[in-house]
């Protein structure tokens, strides 16, 4: 169930156990097959994922909703803007 206030995803990206640069890899890919507006969550193990994804945020366009971490895994959530 999703926080209220918090947005949906409407994809999920798996990248748990991947190391940089994996999940920037894998989340420029999957940006791309998603609707414009729609929002896709990443999670991750990777503690570099943070400032990685604040970064590709500001380099793509793409709008970082938020991080949080639940265990030892980042739930990273992006809507695509461009």
């Amino acid at each position: 169930m999703a926080e209220p206030g918090v947005p949906t995803a409407d994809q999920v990206l798996d990248c748990t156990g991947m190391a940089c640069p994996l999940p920037v890899v894998k989340t420029s890919q999957a940006i791309k097959k998603i609707e414009l507006g729609q929002v896709l969550e990443l999670l991750a193990t990777d503690p570099g994922v943070e400032p990685d994804m604040q970064a590709w945020s500001r380099r793509t366009g793409n709008e970082l909703l938020g991080i949080s971490k639940s265990s030892e895994v980042f739930h990273v959530l992006i809507r695509r803007a461009r």
